[in-house]
């Protein structure tokens, strides 16, 4: 009798786990893109810095937070989650245009669920970097971090589903890698905690030494499907232009020379990392695109580019973009949301072309 009650459990249980996959497959959202037959992209899962972190600097002790108005200013219902934007950001709008789910949540978030969870969650900390010293200058999620939070995360999906199904999950799901902007802007050029140390090229082969480490150890871990997209033209977005591009506030040409001369050693650094059996690491050049935007802002519809929406829109990012700065009536209008990260709308435009370029590399 006992072994018929251990029989009878064991079968309940894995009914449940269907049924549990039937409807995380049923609640996925009508995405546009479409994927080649007989492809499947189970989930979307993130690591990096505040261009993709969805809240889980909420739960961190640090100044580098936006869990309150004006940001969220355009999210559903208004709401500040913690991301760094008026509305979502690129992780939200991959996953929803691949048909996974609306929003790609943080890991930290304490209202997560099971089924959360095998559709993917981002672990990227607002303002880390790949280099070790970024996070700390922050007191933010490092990079190395992140992948304890992420080795937790596979123990946790094999709980749910089984060691099986939690290998297909990893192999198969889309890996999403957004650093470097903090390491050039923050640690580099403002903290100048590393100038001592090294000049430019000396400190983009340390954040690309770091980058590969990164990148080996998650492939370690079962991720095959990387994406890692390269730093942005740095020195144009407005809190740089007013820190180091004079009197007129033009682009810093130094942040994106060091962005530029990063983005060259990272390309060429996975391209040697293709070696690794059944791995698709893809660079995914953000730089050109954005810059593009920032340069003929006007004919994509902008009407503003070197100011944020929030506040004077030169210096005011995270706690200094609160609710007591008048904010703009329509961020549509402007290319940066406060004065280090995009609006919304032009984060749409660079997913819409990362997706449309590079989405075919992974396959």
């Amino acid at each position: 009798m006992a072994v018929f009650t251990k029989f009878l459990n064991c079968r309940t249980t894995t009914l449940m786990l269907r049924l549990m996959l039937l409807l995380v497959l049923s609640l996925r959202t009508k995405g546009l893109v479409n994927l080649p037959p007989n492809i499947s992209i189970p989930a979307v899962i993130g690591f990096g810095d505040s261009i993709i972190d969805p809240g889980n600097n909420n739960k961190v002790k640090t100044l580098v937070k936006c869990n309150f108005p004006p940001y969220g200013k355009d999210f559903d219902g208004g709401i500040p989650t913690g991301r760094f934007c008026n509305g979502k950001i690129p992780s939200d709008l991959i996953v929803e245009e691949l048909g996974i789910k609306k929003l790609l949540p943080a890991y930290l978030d304490p209202n997560l669920k099971p089924d959360d969870l095998l559709t993917g969650v981002c672990f990227a900390s607002g303002a880390s970097g790949y280099d070790p010293l970024t996070p700390k200058i922050a007191s933010v999620i490092s990079m190395s971090e992140q992948l304890e939070m992420f080795k937790e995360y596979v123990e946790k999906l094999k709980q749910i589903v089984g060691l099986d199904r939690t290998n297909f999950i990893l192999a198969n799901s889309f890996f999403l890698v957004v650093a470097g902007s903090d390491d050039i802007a923050n640690t580099y050029f403002v903290a100048r905690a590393r100038q001592l140390q090294y000049d430019i090229p000396a400190y983009t082969d340390l954040m690309c030494n770091s980058a590969t480490d990164f990148l080996k150890e998650l492939y370690g871990l079962g991720a095959r499907r990387i994406g890692v997209l390269s730093a942005p033209p740095i020195g144009c977005v407005p809190s740089q232009r007013t820190l180091a591009g004079g009197l007129e506030r033009e682009c810093a040409g130094d942040y994106n020379y060091a962005a530029k001369l990063f983005n060259s050693k990272l390309s060429s650094k996975l391209d040697s990392l293709s070696e690794l059996p059944d791995s698709r690491i893809v660079y995914i050049d953000v730089y050109n695109p954005l810059m593009d935007i920032i340069v003929n802002y006007q004919s994509y519809g902008y009407e503003v580019m070197d100011r944020g929406c929030c506040g004077t829109g030169k210096l005011e990012v995270s706690v200094l973009c609160n609710r007591l700065d008048a904010t703009c009536s329509d961020a549509s209008k402007y290319v940066f949301w406060d004065s280090y990260h995009p609006t919304e709308k032009v984060y749409k435009q660079l997913v819409a072309q990362i997706l449309q370029n590079y989405l075919s590399r992974f396959f």
